[in-house]
């Protein structure tokens, strides 16, 4: 049993300067310590999902990474369809848009004072910094024009296809739904209501109402419908889950009606003694049959800013 046990030593590491991402993934693999021993293991999982021409790839995450320069990368893996299906929250439609419509944000602390900051009309995402006039009103502004037009196509919108027109108006090339719109690739928001955009939607369709000029209505089991059709179809399913909340949910919990993931890789900095489901581990998953039980998963705690780019590294087409 002891020999069954111990079967990879840990090997001391050395580097060189100018070393290669490539080269420090297997330094991680050799040095069996900790987080690192996690990454190069996630790196390994994601690049046999991406090869696996029967594995329907599904990238989850939240709002708050597409503030910063991640919105970019993310856009490049949908560009080169190495991601299939995207889950998001509405945050993602907010920082998306007025990204793409100009809004520039500013690397700040998170020291910074935020009393000073609200007085200058400074928004702070934790160190990243948004002008209040390049946020709420400009995204506001711009949607209920699009809505307009949208209105006078159809009444009813499921949200896939709403997220696939605004990309469609959105001309820019690191733009989360422009990628998504011209690649045809599916993206899901089930808590989309919870942003600006969502405000934005229920305020037009107030002015509509004061008009009496008809509505606009947001078809979420449409969603879901789509969301089951697509599961269904697939031969397999994995996973690359980019934070917690409703999105990681949402990916995990429809993976169960084909009998869980095949391949799951979650990135994260929650922890799993409050029992939250951000913070719970890939394992938890295989007791609700998210995660099939002879599935490929692993568990990478630390921030995504760092460890994303290292993690998709070897796949990336250029």
């Amino acid at each position: 049993m002891k020999k069954n046990i111990l079967i990879k030593p840990i090997e001391d590491i050395h580097i060189h300067r100018g070393i290669k991402v490539s080269e420090l993934i297997d330094l991680y693999s050799q040095m069996g310590g900790f987080t690192a021993k996690y990454l190069a293991e996630a790196v390994d999982i994601v690049e046999e999902m991406v090869k696996d021409s029967e594995v329907k790839v599904f990238l989850s995450f939240t709002a708050n990474i597409v503030a910063t320069g991640l919105r970019g990368l993310i856009a490049q893996v949908i560009r080169d369809r190495i991601i299939d299906v995207v889950i998001t929250t509405g945050g993602t439609v907010d920082h998306d848009i007025a990204r793409s419509l100009g809004g520039i944000y500013y690397e700040g602390d998170f020291q910074m004072d935020d009393l000073v900051l609200h007085d200058l009309g400074i928004h702070r995402l934790g160190c990243v910094l948004i002008p209040k006039e390049k946020y709420g009103e400009l995204i506001e502004s711009w949607s209920h024009e699009v809505l307009e037009e949208l209105c006078n196509i159809k009444e009813t919108w499921g949200v896939r296809e709403l997220l696939w027109e605004l990309g469609k108006r959105l001309h820019d090339r690191n733009s989360i739904l422009h990628q998504c719109a011209i690649n045809k690739v599916p993206i899901f928001s089930p808590g989309l209501v919870d942003s600006a955009f969502g405000m934005a939607l229920m305020t037009f369709r107030e002015k509509l109402r004061l008009k009496g000029k008809g509505t606009i209505v947001l078809d979420v089991l449409k969603d879901m419908k789509e969301l089951a059709d697509l599961v269904y179809s697939s031969k397999k399913i994995g996973g690359i889950v980019l934070g917690g909340g409703i999105s990681k949910h949402h990916l995990i919990w429809w993976a169960q009606l084909k009998g869980g993931l095949d391949y799951a890789v979650y990135i994260t900095t929650a922890v799993e003694w409050d029992g939250s489901l951000s913070g719970a581990r890939t394992r938890e998953a295989l007791s609700w049959g998210k995660l099939k039980p002879r599935a490929r998963h692993v568990t990478v705690y630390g921030d995504v800013t760092i460890i994303l780019p290292i993690l998709l590294s070897r796949i990336v087409k250029r």
